[in-house]
This record gives C-alpha cells, structure tokens and sequence, in this order.
C-alpha cells in the first residue's frame, strides 16, 4: 500500500491514525434528518451545519417520503484508493431500502442527489432490503450491511456498489454459512477481518419494541468474523444474555489492532473482543444496573440502552451513549480490558438527572461523532422513528458539541446548540452525524 499512499491527493485522506489527528477542524458537518414520527408528510433530508455557529444552512431534501434515513457514508476512505477524494455521500433509507447517491464534491455546502436506486432495484440485485452500514472498501467497492431480506424477515449479508460508478454489484459475501441477522460491521485490512453485529428482524423492530420478541429470538446477541479476502464466515462468538442486541462495533484505529468494542443494547453492557490463540473471543468489560422507574412499562427496570459509541483515533478514550438512562460517558481504554471512566454527562433520558447541558433537553443522548483530534463529540438524539415515539413521545430534536479535554473530562460547550424541532418547515429528527472531510467512525486505515 505504500505506493498507493504515495500517490494520495492531499486533502481529507490520510495514511495513518497520526497523520488524520493532525488534520484542520471541520467547518461544517452533515446530518442525516428525518421527518418520520413526526407527523410532518415532508421527505427526509441532509442537513448542513455550521460548525462555527451551530445553525443550518442548507437541507438537501431527498425525492421521497418515508426514507427513513439512518446511518449513512462516503464512496471512499483512507483504505481504499479508488476515486478523487471524498466525493459522494451514500444515504440509505432504512425503512424504505432506496439508495441515494449525494455529490458533496461540486458544492460540499450544497449537496446534490446525483443518483437513486430503487428497492425494487435493490431487491433484484441482492435479495436484501433495510440498508444500514456504509463502508468504502478497497478494490472500487462500496458496502453495505442489509439488515432484511425481500420480506423484511432477519437477513445476514451485505450488498457492493461500485464506488465509481454506483452501479449495484450483488452480494458481497460468497457463499456459505450467514448469520440469520446483520447491523453494524468494520473491517481490518491488515488482519484480513470483517466482524459484524445483530440488530433484529425489520418485521419485529419497525413497530416498535416488543420485549417477547426478545425471548422470541427475534433479536440478536452475537458478534460475527468474516475472512475479508475469501468474503465468508469463519466464526461466531455468542455473547448470551448479557449481550442482548449487540448493536455498534469500532474495531481500534491502529491498523494492526486484534481488538474493538460492541456495546450491547438491550443488556446495558460493552465488550471487547480480541483474537487469543487464534481465535476469536468477547469479555464483557463495563455494564450498568437496570433502573426501577414508576410508570415503566416494561419488566426489570429501565435499562441503560447503549445506542452508539466511537473511539478516539489515538484509541485511548471510548465514548458511548445510554439513550434511555440519559449519560453520555468517556472511558480511557489504554489498558481495554479494565476501562476507567474519565468523564460523564446528563444530557436528558428519563431517570430525571439535572441537566449538564444548562438547559432542559429532550429525549437522551444518541447518535455520536468525534473529530479527528478528539477534542469535539457531536451528540443527536433520536433513535429510530417507531422507538422514538415509544419511549420519549414528546422528543424534541437537537444536536449538541461536547468539549472533550486531552486528558479526560468533558464540558457541553454552551454556543454550539442546534433545535431541530422548531423549524420553519415543521419539527425534524437528527440522527447520524458526519464531518466535512471525514471522522472517527469513517476512517479505515490499510
């Protein structure tokens, strides 16, 4: 890869963890906003934001209702070398299984809808409905987790878009045993890994949370490896019933790194895995006790919900999320088996914690994006449309800017503070949130 290196326009591709650290801070980010759930018959959009004065400047709308738009991703990262530079966005909708295919290169201010795959396109091509995860690959290749199959049953691969083209390719994986359900994944290309997690069955998720489909086996608890090259799984670890809805991975930024965390949603709990003696294996390293709440519908308490998490690109802090506790927390992960909490924030959730954020804030803390140097986190919080509504009914949306300091510690910085609910054009939801020339869950280092 050193020739390829080499070659690398300069800009916002980079050959290493310590050369991305280094890069210049972003001056507006992309979120991915939806209107589902909230009563307002608007497509979805990309929205973007003024990193320096918190406020919107443009929105995208996408050309249907009901998209859905989730998690999303570029066409190229610094593992693959395919491509310009960081020149499309790939916007899935994950409730309606359509494509878009956003220019961000002609007018990055302005996003413009180049390209849309119909799911009926999709459906013909792979099999597969519910796009999720988007990932740039090496070899001219984009990837996708798809998380259903034509009838919104649990589904296990992934499909490929041609990074140059973004002609649909097929399937990715190539042929035997799949999981019986998909979410989040990460490669290392050096360790010639895929690890992917489990969501649920669209079916079983879309309406909402129903605990007896947990007990049901609608919902998953493991953590999958794939061969990269050979494109095939090679082995599953079970993570039981403190795992329960296995839902981000972020394998450590170093490229020789055996290791990466999974926080598991429904148990409240974050693992590790890492390869020992040649094979793959999970310890639960940080977990935090149901909460009894008067009114709660569900049994055992108000779990923590871990919903997101990310790594700084040094590896050393772990942020994550408890959506329904309300915390946001930062851990040092220097040693990852024994995690030392260095920072906490109340941002809303419904244990009723005074604010950290100097004012009342809805819902909890979702969605998080770090920058490359570790010093600014990016919070959202919405979830899922059906979900939001489930647990938090009046949800307000916003997107929040954590200060994050060197050594530990974080301070919600007071100017930064963008309220997605009071729109002129009717009340949105933010979700994930990308920065202009990449971030800490974009970047893939060969």
């Amino acid at each position: 890869m050193g020739e390829a290196q080499e070659q690398r326009p300069a800009g916002s591709l980079y050959a290493s963890p310590e050369e991305a650290m280094q890069a210049p801070p972003e001056e507006f980010l992309y979120v991915a906003c939806l209107h589902e759930g909230t009563g307002v018959n608007a497509p979805d959009f990309l929205a973007v934001v003024d990193a320096e004065q918190g406020r919107i400047i443009h929105e995208t709308p996408m050309p249907n209702v009901g998209d859905e738009l989730h998690h999303y991703g570029w066409n190229r990262c610094s593992s693959a070398c395919h491509g310009p530079d960081r020149s499309h966005l790939i916007v899935p909708g994950f409730r309606s299984s359509r494509l878009h295919v956003v220019n961000v290169a002609d007018d990055p201010q302005r996003p413009q809808i180049e390209k849309v795959i119909e799911p009926a396109e999709v459906i013909e091509a792979t099999g597969y409905t519910r796009p999720h995860t988007v990932h740039c690959m090496p070899g001219d290749n984009v990837v996708i987790s798809m998380l259903g199959d034509a009838d919104g049953n649990g589904a296990g691969g992934f499909a490929v878009l041609d990074a140059r083209t973004f002609e649909l390719k097929g399937r990715w994986e190539n042929g035997g045993e799949l999981p019986t359900l998909n979410y989040d994944f990460w490669y290392q290309p050096r360790k010639d890994v895929l690890v992917s997690s489990e969501f649920g069955e669209p079916n079983a998720y879309e309406s909402g949370f129903d605990i007896d489909d947990v007990t049901a086996g609608r919902y998953g608890h493991r953590l999958h490896f794939w061969n990269l090259a050979e494109r095939k799984l090679e082995q599953t670890v079970e993570l039981g019933d403190s795992g329960l809805i296995p839902l981000e991975v972020r394998w450590l930024h170093d490229p020789e790194a055996e290791s990466g965390f999974v926080g598991a949603a429904l148990s409240s709990t974050m693992w590790h895995w890492h390869r020992a003696n040649g094979e793959w294996q999970a310890d639960q390293v940080i977990g935090v006790e149901n909460v009894e709440l008067e009114g709660w519908p569900l049994p055992g308490g108000v779990p923590g919900l871990i919903t997101d998490l990310v790594l700084s690109m040094d590896d050393r802090f772990l942020y994550f999320s408890y959506w329904l506790h309300g915390d946001l927390r930062q851990y040092d992960v220097s040693d990852p088996l024994s995690p030392k909490l260095t920072g906490q924030l109340w941002l809303g959730g419904l244990l009723g914690k005074p604010s950290d954020a100097g004012r009342d804030l809805s819902g909890g803390p979702q969605m998080l994006q770090l920058s490359y140097d570790g010093r600014r986190l990016y919070v959202t919080n919405s979830l899922y449309s059906t979900w939001d509504n489930q647990f938090y009914p009046d949800l307000r949306s916003w997107i929040l800017r954590v200060n994050c300091l060197p050594d530990g510690g974080m301070e919600v910085d007071p100017d930064f503070f963008v309220d997605f609910h009071d729109r002129e054009a009717g009340p949105a939801r933010a979700h994930e949130v990308r920065l202009q020339g990449g971030d800490c869950t974009t970047e893939i280092f060969a």
